[in-house]
């Protein structure tokens, strides 16, 4: 062999060792992109089904919280359309005894009205119902009329919804992350799955394609609210 040959071979030699080099350092240089990415999914993962649980652990409280102002509300409400009963029957009593002039009688009624029912009936008294032509039907129909059980119904109701629609979005919170432990499943498939290669052309695109989808999850983690 002539000595221009052998340089030949020793210069093919050292290409091909130096391109061993450069496939052997694009692999490592993969598989240190591919180690984040698995730590980024086991850390993302476990903080979205730890965000998961809290979240539903607070629709549970929250439908817990609307539950208790919607009993609250009902049992008021019944109170309340009991009060007004009272108070019908009270009127048509004193009404009936004062038109048929048992004065005393009308008297023993009117001192049974409850103070909530007082102002209304003194303001149905001042319209002059016996004089009046269109006489309003009686003290309940008058503005002065409340109710502190009914209002109190009222604003337990509106506050068991509030609590409602809250735990109905903190359920959908919680649904939330579940998805993104779902996608960062598949990352890990993806990514797992590229592993398998040793051809860097193709563990190159496992590795861009699972980058892309972890980029989702980690942009929606920035975005919910946490707990």
């Amino acid at each position: 062999m002539t000595q221009s040959a052998v340089g030949r071979v020793v210069e093919r030699l050292k290409e091909e060792n130096e391109g061993g080099r450069t496939h052997h350092s694009h692999l490592e240089t993969i598989e240190i992109i591919e180690a984040v990415i698995l730590a980024l999914v086991a850390v993302a993962t476990a903080w979205s089904g730890y965000q998961a649980t809290r979240w539903d652990g607070r629709r549970v409280a929250l439908y817990g919280e609307a539950n208790h102002f919607r009993v609250d509300a009902e049992m008021l409400a019944t109170l309340a359309g009991q009060e007004r009963i009272y108070d019908n029957e009270g009127f048509n009593a004193w009404l009936a005894a004062t038109l048929d002039g048992k004065k005393e009688l009308a008297q023993f009624y009117e001192r049974r009205f409850r103070p909530e029912y007082r102002p209304a009936f003194t303001a149905w008294l001042a319209t002059g119902p016996f004089k009046s032509k269109e006489p309003l039907p009686g003290p309940i129909f008058m503005p002065e009329y409340h109710s502190a059980k009914q209002e109190r119904s009222a604003a337990f109701s509106q506050q068991a919804m509030t609590l409602f629609k809250q735990g109905t979005e903190a359920g959908d919170t919680g649904d939330q992350y579940v998805r993104i432990t779902v996608i960062l499943a598949t990352v890990l498939l993806v990514t797992a799955i590229g592993q398998r290669f040793r051809i860097k052309a193709v563990r190159t695109v496992f590795m861009i394609v699972a980058c892309v989808l972890l980029s989702l999850p980690f942009a929606a983690l920035f975005k919910l609210p946490r707990i």
